[in-house]
C-alpha cells in the first residue's frame, strides 16, 4: 500500500489465540496495513493448552513496524497504540528480567476445573458471583494463577515479594512496549481485569475477599485502569507513540461494532463464538447462565457494562470436520458441502469437546453425534456441524433476553465464519432477527484502535465512530417459525443427551 504525507493512522496490536497482528487505521476507521504472525501451540497433557509469551512478544517486535513499513508511513505517523488480547490467558514473568516462569495458560485450558470444583464445594461460589458478577469456573483467569502459584517451583515465594508479577496477555505487552524491566508499566485493562474471579464489578478494585480464597498475593497483581489511556509511550517498537487504550477482544469487537446503546448486541465467531450485549450502566444479574462484565470504561466518564454469553466450539468444530474427520479439504469448503442436501437428515452434533460453556456450564459434557441413519451423508453432517453453531447462538441469545428483559432487535457478527453465508442465514432464522455484518471485517482491531484514539483524542466521542460503521451484508429470517420451534426441541434434546458423560 501506498502512503500519504502527513497521514495520521492509529495501530493496533491483535494478539489472539493462534496468532497476532498488527493492523492500522485512518479516520476514517479504514484499514491501511495488516501484518499478522502465528505462534506455536502447546498441549502437553490432555485439556492443557499453553502459549509462549516471549515468542509472543517477540511476534510483536517483528509486525509493528512491517505494518508501518507496508503502509508507506513512518513511525511519526502513528498517533497512538490500542492492544486488544485474548483475555483470561494468564502469564507470569520476572520483572528484573522479563523472563516468563511458566507457561502461559490460555483461556482454552481445563486444569483450573478441579480447584474450581473445590471452592464451589466449600460454599464459596455465591461470593464470588456476589462481588465479582462471576460464577466459579475453570475458564477465567484468577483459578489459572492459582494453580500457577501452587504447582511452579518457588512461585508462590516470588510473588509475595514482589519478584514476580501477573497478568492477562495486553499487561505483559504493556510492561514490555513501556521499558520492560527498566521501568515497563504494570497495568491491566478494567474489561481484562473483571475476567479474573478477583475484581470487585463496581468498584473496579482487587477484591481482598476474593484473592483471599484464592490464596493469591497483591504484590502480584497490576495495577487496574480504564479502557481509554493513555498509559504510557512505547521505549521500543514504535518508540514515543502513546499507548493510548487496552480492551479484552471481545469487548473490543463490540466497540468495533459500535454498539454503544443498551440492547445492541454482536456475536464473534472464531474459534468459539461470543456474543455481548450492551447493558448501559446496569449490571445485569444473570440467572440463566451469563456472565456481567465491563464492556468498556472511558476514562472520565461512567463504565459501561455487559452481559456475555461463551461458546467455546465453533470454528474449531469446522477444523475438526476438515482436520480430523478429513470430509473437507478446505474450511471455507463447508458450505458447498452442506448445500448439497436440504437439511440435516435428522442429524444433530453438540461440540461438547471439553465441556459446554454459556448458557449451560456444564464441565461434564462430552462432544456428541445423535440421529445417525444409513440416509445421513457427508452434506447432513456438515449442515449439523454448522447449525451447531446456530442453536448454539440460539441458547445464549434466549438466555439475554430472558436476563436482561430487551429482546434483541438485531445482532451484528464479525470474525471468519461470518463468510459462510448459509450460516448466517440459520443464524437469523433461529434468532428471529436480522443479521448484519460490516463493511470492516476487523472489528476487533478496530476496536482496539478506537479505544486508544479516544484515549489520545484522535476522535472525538461515540458517535463520530458510529458514522464509521457501514453495512456489508444482511441476513433477515425465512424460516416457518413453526419448523424452527420442533428443531429447538431437537436441539435441546441432544444437548441433554450429551450431558453427565462419565466413561469408565
Amino acid at each position: 500500500m501506498t502512503g500519504t504525507p502527513g497521514r495520521s493512522v492509529v495501530a493496533a496490536i491483535d494478539q489472539g489465540t493462534t496468532s497476532t497482528r498488527c493492523l492500522l487505521f485512518d479516520h476514517d476507521g479504514q484499514m491501511v496495513s495488516l501484518t499478522q504472525r502465528e505462534h506455536r501451540q502447546h498441549y502437553p497433557r490432555p485439556g492443557w493448552v499453553e502459549h509462549d509469551a516471549e515468542e509472543i512478544w517477540r511476534v510483536v517486535e517483528r509486525i509493528v513496524p512491517e505494518a508501518v513499513r507496508q503502509a508507506g508511513l513512518e513511525p511519526a505517523q502513528v498517533a497512538g497504540l490500542g492492544i486488544a488480547n485474548q483475555r483470561e490467558t494468564t502469564v507470569v514473568w520476572d520483572p528484573a528480567t522479563g523472563r516468563v516462569l511458566a507457561p502461559a495458560i490460555t483461556w482454552q485450558d481445563t486444569r483450573a476445573d478441579e480447584l474450581v470444583a473445590g471452592l464451589v464445594a466449600d460454599g464459596h461460589a455465591e461470593e464470588f458471583r456476589r462481588r465479582s458478577g462471576l460464577t466459579p469456573a475453570g475458564y477465567f483467569a484468577g483459578p489459572r494463577l492459582r494453580w500457577l502459584l501452587d504447582h511452579v517451583p518457588g512461585l508462590r515465594e516470588r510473588a509475595g515479594q514482589g519478584r514476580a508479577l501477573f497478568g492477562t496477555m495486553e499487561s505483559w505487552l504493556i510492561w514490555q512496549l513501556t521499558g520492560g524491566p527498566e521501568g515497563g508499566r504494570h497495568v491491566t485493562d478494567v474489561t481484562n481485569a473483571s475476567r479474573t474471579m478477583m475484581m470487585d464489578l463496581r468498584t473496579h478494585t482487587w477484591d481482598p475477599v476474593l484473592l483471599d480464597l484464592l490464596e493469591v498475593p497483591p504484590a502480584v497483581l497490576p495495577e487496574i485502569v480504564p479502557t481509554t489511556g493513555p498509559f504510557g509511550a512505547c521505549r521500543t517498537v514504535l518508540p514515543g507513540v502513546a499507548i493510548g487504550g487496552a480492551i479484552g477482544d471481545q469487548q473490543a469487537a463490540l466497540v468495533g461494532q459500535t454498539c454503544f446503546a443498551p440492547g445492541e448486541a454482536k456475536c464473534t465467531y472464531g474459534t468459539g463464538a461470543f456474543v455481548l450485549l450492551n447493558t448501559g450502566e446496569r449490571i445485569v444479574d444473570s440467572h440463566h447462565g451469563l456472565i456481567p462484565t465491563v464492556a468498556y470504561h472511558l476514562r472520565d466518564q461512567q463504565p459501561v457494562y455487559a452481559l456475555e454469553g461463551s461458546i467455546a466450539v465453533t470454528g474449531s468444530l469446522v477444523q475438526w470436520f476438515r482436520d480430523a474427520l478429513e470430509m473437507i479439504p478446505t474450511a471455507p469448503q463447508i458450505e458447498t458441502l452442506a448445500r448439497t442436501v436440504e437439511d440435516n437428515g435428522g442429524c444433530y452434533i453438540v461440540p461438547a469437546f471439553s465441556g459446554l460453556y454459556a448458557p449451560r456450564w456444564r464441565a461434564d459434557a462430552r462432544g456428541i453425534v445423535v440421529g445417525l441413519t444409513s440416509y445421513v451423508r457427508r452434506g447432513h453432517l456438515a449442515r449439523a456441524v454448522l447449525e451447531a453453531t446456530g442453536w448454539q447462538t440460539w441458547e445464549v441469545v434466549r438466555a439475554m433476553d430472558a436476563d436482561s428483559g430487551i429482546p434483541l432487535a438485531a445482532l451484528k457478527v464479525d470474525g471468519g465464519m461470518t463468510a459462510n453465508h448459509l450460516l448466517m442465514q440459520f443464524v437469523a432464522d433461529v434468532l428471529d432477527v436480522p443479521v448484519e455484518r460490516p463493511l470492516v471485517s476487523e472489528t476487533v482491531s478496530l476496536g482496539a484502535a478506537y479505544a486508544a484514539g479516544l484515549g489520545i483524542g484522535f476522535w472525538a466521542d461515540l458517535e463520530g465512530l458510529r458514522r464509521n460503521w457501514h453495512r456489508a451484508a444482511r441476513w433477515t429470517p425465512t424460516i416457518d417459525p413453526e419448523h424452527r420451534a420442533r428443531e429447538a426441541a431437537n436441539w435441546s434434546d441432544a444437548v441433554n443427551r450429551a450431558l453427565g458423560w462419565s466413561p469408565r
